[in-house]
């Protein structure tokens, strides 16, 4: 069953959720965030749910404030900070709700990712399984990518990219400076799931291998052929399902 809700954060602001429920009796319950300037509805976000439902797990997948999708924000302004707010607002409304569950299951893509990370290493005891896939990492690495090599630039022009028409504010990467999840990675103890493109320039390989490398628990890092950051290709789209449900099926 499939159920869309607007709720509100402590400031007023709405955020749209899409609640999943299996047929049968739910065995778990995921949270699902998409990247900046992503969406709920984005392929790739929808496969990382199909996966878990299939698994008869309750998927939650909602709209990070200042993105793309329905929830209130401007792209301009989209932070690793606001994804953090939200995330913690969705799991906190998700409390009161019938088909809650803990431990729970974290999936995510770019700065969905760092900030299902970020929230597992400071909530141990509520994480099964964390899946930050397309990973940003820190910003000291995001600085050495081909898309940061004129920050100067950027900083005195006040913005980073143009997305739709809209440029982001370069503030984004000033608030993305407070977090590295190299920083505690040992206390991602819960399995891990990394995947990647072998194309992606914004979150390439072997920074996935970095943080691959100080996971203190079971993992797995998955570096899918040809594809980009972002997996919208059928054959990835197929690719990165089979990954998701081998690895949830490993760990129901």
């Amino acid at each position: 069953m499939e159920k869309k809700i607007f709720i509100k954060n402590k400031s007023g602001e709405k955020i749209s959720v899409l609640v999943e429920t299996p047929k049968k009796e739910s065995k778990g319950l995921a949270f699902i965030l998409h990247g900046l300037g992503g969406y709920k509805e984005q392929k790739h976000i929808k496969t990382y749910a199909k996966s878990f439902l299939k698994q008869n797990i309750t998927a939650v997948r909602f709209d990070a404030r200042n993105s793309f999708g329905e929830s209130d924000g401007n792209y301009a302004k989209g932070t690793i900070t606001n994804f953090c707010e939200d995330l913690e607002t969705i799991i906190n409304w998700s409390k009161k709700q019938s088909w809650y569950q803990e431990p729970f299951w974290l999936a995510g893509h770019s700065s969905g990712s760092i900030a299902i990370a970020l929230y597992a290493q400071n909530n141990l005891e509520k994480v099964k399984a964390l899946a930050p896939t397309s990973t940003a990492i820190s910003a000291k690495l995001s600085l050495q990518t081909p898309k940061y090599k004129n920050w100067e630039e950027m900083q005195k022009r006040g913005w980073i990219q143009e997305k739709r028409g809209i440029k982001l504010d370069a503030s984004h990467m000033i608030d993305r400076m407070k977090y590295d999840l190299l920083d505690n990675t040992s206390k991602l103890t819960m399995p891990v799931l990394l995947m990647t493109g072998d194309m992606d320039v914004g979150t390439p390989p072997q920074h996935q291998k970095l943080l691959y490398d100080k996971l203190p628990g079971e993992k797995e890092l998955h570096i899918i052929k040809n594809a980009p950051h972002t997996f919208k290709k059928p054959y990835h789209l197929f690719k990165i399902k089979k990954i998701f449900t081998r690895w949830i099926k490993r760990h129901l």
